[in-house]
């Protein structure tokens, strides 16, 4: 009979997502093999903590300023002069040019301040502190 369904038809009662998971497999471990080859130039800081930190915005210009006073931009050491001179090549190579600035906690605030009015000054306007997010805030001992 035309138009009426036919014995041989077979209904589709499921979707087979073997490919699917395989190519997601093969996806997964092609990326945690990978992220072993990301490697970023650190200095080692004692960075001040907040109770309630935020992310901090990926820039394209790392200032880290350690505990004894030295200077470093995108992990090379280099003096007031050299930042200024760095900070003025990256904003004209893109001028969406972010900064994240680095301090060691003991360092004196007017260091830390001198170091963002460099930073402001040679164009960036776009910078974040870095901290450290204090996981579990401190007991503050009862008043006698």
């Amino acid at each position: 009979m035309a138009g009426s369904a036919g014995d041989n038809d077979e209904e589709i009662t499921g979707i087979n997502v073997t490919p699917l998971v395989d190519v997601v497999l093969v996806l997964l471990i092609i990326f945690m093999v990978t992220a072993n080859f990301i490697v970023r130039e650190t200095v080692e800081v004692d960075l001040p903590r907040a109770a309630n930190g935020g992310e901090t915005v990926q820039g394209l210009v790392n200032v880290v300023l350690d505990k004894e006073g030295k200077l470093y931009f995108d992990g090379a050491e280099v003096t007031e002069a050299d930042l200024s001179r760095r900070v003025v090549e990256a904003v004209t190579k893109d001028k969406d040019t972010r900064a994240i600035i680095s301090a060691d906690q003991t360092i004196a605030y007017g260091r830390v301040m001198r170091l963002i009015d460099v930073v402001k000054g040679q164009g960036i306007a776009k910078f974040a502190l870095n901290i450290e997010k204090d996981v579990a805030p401190a007991a503050t001992p009862a008043a006698p």
